[in-house]
């Protein structure tokens, strides 16, 4: 006679915080389990978000220096850098896909094109900010265009531009997320996707890291004005 062994079913694991019968909101145990992705999408997101905004700083300052040399262009000039920040992403994005395809830079264009409208403004308004007695007196002392502009227009500037800047930065880190369209949205990507599952932990995760990420480059950009312009520490004291 054969004994028939019972084989007994293995127990069901219990369902983690982040599964579809629990959904937490918050989930330490998602982060740990997708640590790998969330690392690969906020590095994305960091370098979309730099590049963009040194794209908008190279176009910018041309744009800035040329509305202050001839004053009848300054109203076209900013009408141009602010009019491209009321092109939806929607339109903007697919207009530059023929061009540069379904790739981060499509994102990094159309994000330093939006930066426009804060930084044109802010390093026009840093330049007139300089008054017209330094500029003699540097003129006065042999400073040529060129070196007039390096060395004295640009540094005393520099609190004023930084402080566009800083809006830029900020500004620009959030709307990364919207390169979710052209599938480089860094954190957007995660956040796309957590909407489109309902997934909490996911959409919870991806939201504060782009808060986080916003805080850190804005107190990057504060240590970075404070070593640029010590003269205004003695200002201030």
């Amino acid at each position: 006679m054969t004994l028939l062994a019972t084989v007994t079913p293995p127990v069901a694991a219990e369902p983690s915080c982040y599964s579809a019968l629990v959904n937490e909101w918050w989930c330490y145990q998602y982060v740990e389990d997708r640590s790998g992705e969330i690392i690969d999408a906020t590095v994305q997101h960091l370098q979309i978000t730099v590049a963009a905004v040194l794209f908008g700083l190279v176009v910018a300052l041309p744009l800035a220096l040329l509305a202050r040399r001839v004053p009848r262009l300054e109203a076209a000039i900013l009408g141009f850098s602010t009019g491209l920040y009321t092109i939806p992403s929607l339109a903007l994005f697919p207009l530059l896909v023929p061009f540069t395809g379904l790739s981060a830079l499509t994102v990094i264009l159309g994000l330093g094109l939006y930066a426009l409208t804060i930084l044109v403004r802010a390093m026009l308004d840093g330049l007139r900010s300089v008054s017209d007695d330094v500029r003699e007196s540097a003129t006065g002392l042999g400073y040529g265009p060129g070196k007039l502009l390096l060395k004295v227009e640009l540094p005393l500037a520099l609190p004023v531009i930084m402080a566009g800047l800083r809006v830029a930065t900020v500004s620009t880190v959030a709307l990364t997320t919207v390169g979710t369209l052209v599938a480089f949205g860094g954190l957007g990507n995660l956040i796309s996707h957590g909407v489109q599952r309902d997934f909490r932990a996911e959409l919870v995760t991806a939201a504060v890291l782009c808060v986080v990420l916003a805080v850190l480059l804005d107190l990057l950009l504060v240590v970075g004005q404070r070593i640029l312009t010590p003269w205004t520490r003695g200002v201030r004291a």
